[in-house]
């Protein structure tokens, strides 16, 4: 499969040619290729042009911050479907890196939680805010109005910060090179707020993934390393899950809707 795009530059024609024949991942509504130095991720028909261009400018923005993150070079159309091409980075999944030495498991997890710090360590103005954004999300859910109110009410007495959060920070979105340089993917979901929303976002990922032991031990460590009241991170749990509940997955709503339940963490 390629890209036939013909631009006119200078009254010159410019013919690009990507070839899409390398699928190295396929997820929701998009599928990722490599072309050579190139990472080519390709959307559904129907998916969002606005969605599209967002996800561009948060990547474009972040890479300002100076983090280790593929570069976006553009964004264009693969018959008919919007695309964003950024740059492939060579390396193995930190959560490849996980399950192929076990015994080195709690060494990644320190380097793990050691970068989200380091995310938020930085500031990024321009980013949508995370209450905002959360505060959507609890309104598009099928919670019942009560517990929507609570939701709301809990998320408006939390303290605002202006920290980036990633969003999606998870070990499968984590890029370690042969040296030992770990590069950030996926910042489709990136805000400016509050860091232990995104811890709390992070110990629900683990949950999710059926790996609830390693969830135990990220939440400890983060707050070790942040100085950072486990119960503060807890606080903002069932609303993360509400959030995540957007999303629809059948297999979590079970756990999600356990994770709501605003009562367990007052």
């Amino acid at each position: 499969m390629m890209i036939d795009r013909t631009t006119n530059t200078k009254n010159k024609e410019r013919i690009y040619l990507m070839k899409l024949d390398n699928v190295i991942s396929v997820r929701k509504n998009k599928k990722i290729y490599r072309d050579g130095d190139n990472c080519i991720k390709v959307f559904d028909e129907n998916y969002s042009k606005a969605d599209v261009l967002n996800e561009a400018l948060i990547t474009a923005r972040i890479e300002e911050t100076g983090l280790n993150i593929p570069k976006l070079k553009e964004v264009t159309v693969v018959d008919g479907k919007w695309a964003i091409v950024s740059e492939y980075i060579e390396g193995t999944p930190l959560d490849k890196l996980m399950e192929q030495n076990p015994k080195k498991k709690d060494e990644y997890l320190e380097k793990f939680v050691d970068l989200q710090l380091e995310v938020q360590s930085k500031r990024c103005p321009l980013l949508n805010k995370l209450k905002d954004k959360m505060n959507r999300k609890i309104s598009e859910t099928k919670l019942d109005a009560t517990t929507r109110y609570e939701l709301h009410t809990r998320l408006e007495g939390m303290p605002k910060h202006v920290k980036v959060c990633h969003g999606d920070f998870n070990p499968s979105n984590i890029i370690v090179k042969d040296d030992g340089t770990m590069y950030i993917l996926d910042w489709a979901h990136a805000t400016q707020g509050n860091a232990s929303a995104d811890a709390a976002r992070t110990y629900l990922l683990f949950w999710l993934n059926n790996d609830m032991e390693t969830g135990e031990k990220y939440l400890k460590l983060f707050c070790k390393k942040s100085d950072t009241a486990m119960q503060y991170v807890q606080k903002w749990i069932p609303i993360v899950a509400a959030s995540q509940s957007v999303k629809g997955h059948e297999e979590e709503m079970e756990l999600l809707m356990k994770w709501v339940n605003v009562v367990d963490y007052e």
